[in-house]
């Protein structure tokens, strides 16, 4: 046996990946109609019923109801390591603009981040090792996570005594679709995806009548000077080597035009991937809102509440080797790359740092952007504008080459950390 435990075990991902070919039908309709029926945070019944029943199905003991709206599928098949394998189900409040026949029917909700695309090819894979059993042993255990854009479905799902009731995993595994060229994936070791702070603000004037904003306190001015005062924290006071972004995603304030109302309300998004950063960054923000709300006259101090929050996710380095290494004996070294840090957060990384102890996490990207697109975009120089990301009304991944080759990551990357056939 080598020294590498992926490299033994990828002989095994052929095999199991034998009835794929009759699956891409029935899955790339599955992504359709999950699609057309996107359901928010902790309200994804239809799709939770759905993946429960597929699941079951393939002979998974199946438990519904984790974490509220969760669904936890286990195969027991022998003695062995126990893979975590996650999808998340939850859409945004988002109005479609795709034009698809497929698109969204549920008016405001839309399947804009792509956990369609996880669930289906989670389910996918979870079929091929069902039917592969005699090819390997252990134990896996799949997870479809409730509420991951609210921040909350991880944590709730591990606060329903998740470790208890299914136990502690050898890894955990995942992915996540993004506007990378369709058949790539790619992952990235060490901090890989962005802690979030999301914070409400509040910051009180008074009001009056338009014409006579000299008895006034305006918050409106007072708002808009903290906005443009708060561009100056990544550029002034983080560090040139360090990352982070700061985003004023609402600004809300009065009803009409000739009132001065009595307050504003700001939401902002940070991003971070240090603890030493996030902290510089969040009593910066705090400076300077209180120190605005000081400089206009406020006689009442701003309020700032935490909206959610997201840890940034680490990927254990020889996570990252052992499952990229057998995912690229697989579909092709050159069509897994790095993609660096992303500034996007995720909470999957609740299953791996809340078990006692830690267990390593691998989670990657998974293209789904047209490739022929992505290369004329790169050309022009307008990717940024021609190739839509997630949380865009456009977004919508190609079915394929995506789906076969998230299905064929998920198996073989799960047959990597899995044991040997049962003997």
């Amino acid at each position: 046996m080598s020294d590498d435990p992926a490299r033994d075990r990828t002989p095994a991902a052929p095999a199991a990946l034998a009835g794929l070919d009759a699956l891409r039908g029935d899955l790339a309709d599955l992504y359709r109609d999950l699609h057309a029926h996107p359901e928010p945070s902790f309200e994804e019944h239809r799709t939770a019923a759905e993946a429960a029943r597929r699941a079951a199905s393939y002979g998974y003991e199946v438990t519904t109801g984790v974490g509220r709206t969760g669904v936890v599928a286990v195969l027991a098949n022998g003695e062995g390591p126990a893979v975590l394998l996650r999808a998340d189900m939850d859409a945004l409040p988002v109005t479609e603009a795709t034009g698809l026949p497929y698109a969204s029917r549920t008016e405001g909700v839309m399947h804009a981040c792509g956990h369609d695309m996880h669930v289906t090819c989670l389910l996918g894979a979870l079929k091929l090792l069902a039917d592969s059993r005699d090819a390997w042993s252990g134990r896996v255990v799949a997870v479809f996570q409730p509420a991951e854009e609210a921040g909350q479905g991880a944590q709730a799902m591990v606060a329903d005594r998740f470790y208890e009731r299914f136990g502690t995993p050898d890894v955990v595994l995942g992915q996540h679709v993004a506007p990378l060229p369709a058949g790539m994936v790619g992952a990235h070791a060490g901090p890989a995806f962005a802690a979030t702070d999301a914070l409400r603000v509040r910051m009180f004037g008074k009001g009056g009548h338009g014409s006579r904003p000299e008895t006034t306190v305006d918050p409106v001015v007072m708002a808009a000077s903290t906005v443009m005062r708060l561009q100056t924290v990544v550029s002034r006071e983080v560090a040139g080597g360090e990352t982070a972004v700061v985003t004023v995603g609402a600004l809300r304030a009065g009803a009409k035009h000739n009132v001065i109302p009595d307050e504003a309300e700001l939401q902002l998004n940070i991003r971070t991937y240090t603890p030493e950063v996030r902290t510089r960054v969040l009593a910066a923000v705090e400076r300077i809102i209180k120190g605005e709300a000081a400089t206009a006259g406020a006689e009442r101090e701003p309020e700032i509440m935490e909206i959610d929050t997201f840890p940034v996710v680490v990927n254990d380095a020889h996570a990252v080797d052992r499952t990229m290494a057998a995912v690229g004996a697989v579909i092709g070294a050159e069509r897994v790359m790095d993609p660096g840090q992303v500034t996007g957060s995720e909470d999957v990384g609740h299953f791996a740092t809340s078990a006692e102890p830690e267990v390593p996490l691998c989670y990657w990207l998974l293209g789904g952007a047209d490739p022929a697109k992505v290369i004329a975009a790169q050309r022009a120089g307008t990717f940024e504008r021609d190739i839509p990301s997630n949380h865009s009304p456009f977004f919508a991944p190609l079915i394929e080459p995506t789906i076969t080759t998230g299905v064929t990551a998920l198996t073989t990357a799960a047959l990597a950390w899995l044991g040997g056939p049962r003997r």
